[in-house]
């Protein structure tokens, strides 16, 4: 019975070279791979044409080269949103969002096919987790976006990891793919021009802290009671505000890298000025920043987006407390893209 074969896109460059020299080549053979893989972006075998077609086939029999089809592309109408649908291997679908703004690229890519975390106002929720994506899933939807930009003649600056899942849920590959994404050789993005969201999984935090990678860490916070937040994000029963802050202190105090706070802001709910005084209490000594996401709609739930003026209250309450916040008002709203939209009818049945 044949080995199972290896996925390259999940690979370290060390680990590549080892099944290389594993299968009798020659060393170099690693760098026309790579070369391959990530400047020239092919997805198969049979374009590696510097290759013979007797190391080819040897590859071909050792290795996988995961491409993911994309079944779905729409463009919000300013053009500044681009979303991907894609086919895994198992005809599971995830989504990436690509968003230009200024000279940023930024790709908002997905770690889990759906969640399991039940955040009320959040469209991936519905889904539930169907799986963990593997660090060379994650990878191909940045290879996949560099590839897209490419084509235009521009390049990809920023990786988000705010798409469907909890990143820290599927914490090793995850990590993997970041610091794939990372490497010269690879995706080649900047450590620190990446960041991951969390819901706030106060032992995925303390982990990552461990990490010590420089990327950006932002924190889905949304309410400033455990009352509230508990009603809204289920997580909180478990990891109260006062936990949660602790460990984003610590991670601080390890990282040194201002974190990142995100407040979803709900009509009636979170956006009171009552609302704004304790989130003033709460963020007082953490180095941070607040993204106040006015709410994205989604069907069937009974919340509201407040209205302009509830909005600039707040975020202006922050500010003349000396707080760095502001709005961050989602792109590519007209086509499903904005925060808390990624979710298909297309896990159903691609239309």
């Amino acid at each position: 019975m044949n080995a199972e074969k290896i996925e390259l896109k999940g690979l370290f460059p060390e680990e590549l070279a080892q099944h290389v020299s594993d299968m009798g080549l020659e060393r170099y053979r690693t760098r026309q791979l790579v070369d391959w893989l990530y400047n020239k972006g092919v997805t198969d075998f049979e374009s590696m044409t510097n290759l013979s077609k007797t190391v080819r086939a040897q590859f071909d029999e050792q290795f996988t080269l995961l491409r993911l089809n994309c079944v779905g592309e729409l463009r919000s109408s300013s053009t500044d949103t681009v979303k991907f649908l894609f086919e895994l291997p198992d005809k599971r679908l995830i989504e990436s969002v690509l968003m230009w703004d200024g000279k940023r690229r930024t790709l908002c890519v997905s770690s889990q096919v759906g969640c399991p975390l039940d955040c009320q106002f959040c469209a991936t929720a519905r889904m539930g987790l169907i799986r963990n994506l593997t660090a060379a899933e994650i990878v191909e939807q940045v290879l996949y976006a560099q590839r897209f930009l490419r084509a235009e003649g521009d390049e990809l600056t920023h990786v988000v990891m705010m798409g469907m899942g909890e990143p820290l849920l599927n914490f090793d590959q995850v990590i993997r793919a970041i610091r794939l994404i990372n490497l010269d050789y690879g995706a080649a993005v900047g450590i620190r021009r990446i960041t991951l969201s969390t819901v706030g999984h106060v032992p995925g935090i303390a982990k990552l802290a461990r990490e010590k990678l420089k990327i950006g860490l932002a924190v889905s916070l949304n309410a400033t009671t455990d009352e509230q937040r508990s009603e809204i994000m289920p997580i909180n029963r478990k990891w109260p505000i006062a936990e949660l802050l602790s460990a984003v202190r610590a991670y601080y105090d390890q990282v040194r890298r201002w974190v990142t706070f995100e407040y979803v802001l709900l009509h009636g709910f979170n956006d009171t000025a009552e609302d704004a005084y304790r989130l003033i209490d709460l963020m007082r000594d953490i180095p941070c920043k607040i993204n106040v996401i006015p709410w994205n709609p989604i069907e069937d739930a009974h919340y509201e987006r407040p209205p302009q003026k509830a909005i600039d209250r707040f975020v202006d309450m922050l500010s003349q407390a000396k707080l760095t916040a502001t709005v961050r008002y989602s792109k590519g709203d007209d086509i499903a893209a904005g925060c808390g939209q990624l979710y298909w009818e297309m896990e159903k049945g691609v239309k």
